[in-house]
């Protein structure tokens, strides 16, 4: 099993969360998908949930801001050592800073920000809680990547903020690997539109891994979710696009010869 127990590298993706306006329907739509375990933090954090499986933190899932029409969605945060430091060259570079930053007592602190493209993400500067530990396993997080209407310039926003080096990938369309430690490895993508999202604004996805994702579509299908894109294969394993019951998109990622698909990232 893949666990982290320190705190990710600054601009690793180190957690991700669901803001949704039915998080108890969320619940146990993700906890008969991936086996996961939610834990109500309680009302001083908004009813946030931890997502747990195997005793190791995988994501969040909470409410969506009373008042607000804001859709179902996925978010991906990025580690920092400072996140206000990050929210000045956020700012300086041409993003904006949706919300923050602001202390997650006794876990760490945060923002939520857009990049000049339009892509929301958030920044997460570890204290009590480093972001996810269970990666690249079934029911945890295993890749994360950008696309974007203007790749060049998200790619040059991420790299005057996070630092971000990129490596091109061969195939027919514009997407680069970011490099993270170590030859050859990667920590998530930035590339141009999904061209199975036709439409669709700049935005980070989420990946979990799945043993099986044929399985994983149908037991969506039945949880009342839909696919949004058919399952396809792919070196990095067998993939597709889910939507939940409240209109969240994700992707599930098969495994490669029997072993959870991890596109070599260094977690």
């Amino acid at each position: 099993m893949s666990t982290r127990t320190t705190v990710w590298e600054p601009g690793t993706p180190c957690w991700v969360d669901l803001m949704t306006p039915d998080p108890m329907a969320a619940n146990a739509f993700y906890a008969a998908l991936f086996g996961w375990q939610v834990t109500d933090t309680g009302a001083e954090l908004g009813h946030y949930g931890i997502a747990v499986r195997g005793g190791l933190a995988t994501a969040g899932i909470g409410p969506t801001q009373p008042g607000t029409a804001a859709p179902a969605a996925w978010t991906t945060y990025l580690a920092t050592a400072d996140v206000d430091k990050t929210t000045e060259l956020i700012t300086s570079n041409g993003g904006f800073v949706v919300s923050g930053p602001h202390t997650v007592p006794g876990q760490g602190r945060m923002l939520v920000a857009q990049d000049p493209t339009g892509a929301v993400f958030g920044a997460w500067q570890a204290d009590g809680m480093i972001g996810a530990q269970l990666v690249n396993e079934p029911g945890g997080l295993t890749w994360n990547d950008c696309h974007s209407t203007d790749p060049a310039t998200a790619r040059a926003f991420y790299a005057a903020v996070f630092g971000f080096r990129y490596t091109p990938m061969e195939g027919p369309f514009d997407y680069t690997t970011i490099d993270g430690a170590g030859p050859g490895s990667a920590i998530g993508g930035i590339g141009e539109p999904d061209p199975t999202l036709p439409g669709a604004p700049s935005h980070w996805t989420v990946y979990f891994s799945v043993p099986d994702a044929d399985t994983a579509i149908a037991t969506a299908i039945a949880l009342g979710g839909a696919v949004q894109t058919a399952a396809t294969d792919t070196p990095f394993g067998r993939m597709a696009t889910i939507r939940d019951p409240q209109g969240a998109l994700f992707k599930v990622m098969g495994t490669v010869g029997g072993s959870a698909a991890s596109q070599e990232q260094p977690r």
